[in-house]
């Protein structure tokens, strides 16, 4: 599935190793998609399919992309696989899971041998909206209509909470 405002090639693949998943990784594709950068949506299973992991893996940067979102729970490979398979980076996005709420997924993500980097996140929502702004400041460091639009939506965060510091202050002083 592509998705963005951009022609052309998706800058950014989100993958994850189960449609389920999706749930939480519509988050990272909201944001790309807020920001114009064309993306693709793949489920690709380091374990249940390592033939495509490994074909996507190593076709994405011909294909155009720039940067890859992983998502993935329990052992959490999916990251790691695609990320000692590409020279891009990948950001790592670790899922809750049932049996260790996903800090085991975290740990599988973080715990990567030196030589092959995955840039991970928080687990779960958080994270995946994270992971696609990491992937836009990434994108921003050579295009500076993104790098504007980050800068405003910073701006904006920034606006908000002074807004609300100042109602809350305005509450209290009574």
């Amino acid at each position: 599935m592509n998705q963005g405002t951009e022609k052309g090639s998706p800058r950014v693949a989100i993958v994850m190793g189960s449609k389920s998943d999706y749930e939480v990784m519509k988050e990272s594709a909201k944001v790309l998609a807020g920001f114009g950068v064309a993306h693709e949506v793949r489920v690709i299973s380091a374990h249940r399919t390592p033939d495509r992991a490994h074909d996507f893996a190593t076709g994405a940067e011909a294909r155009g992309v720039q940067i890859i979102i992983a998502a993935a729970g329990k052992a959490a490979h999916l990251a790691g696989v695609l990320a000692a398979l590409t020279p891009l980076p990948v950001i790592g996005v670790p899922m809750t899971t049932s049996d260790l709420g996903g800090l085991d997924s975290l740990l599988s993500m973080v715990q990567m041998p030196a030589g092959i980097p995955v840039g991970t996140v928080a687990i779960g929502g958080a994270g995946a909206k994270n992971a696609a702004l990491l992937a836009v400041a990434i994108l921003a460091l050579s295009d500076k209509r993104l790098r504007a639009e980050l800068n405003a939506y910073r701006q904006k965060m920034r606006a908000e909470v002074e807004a609300a510091d100042a109602e809350l202050q305005k509450a209290t002083a009574a």
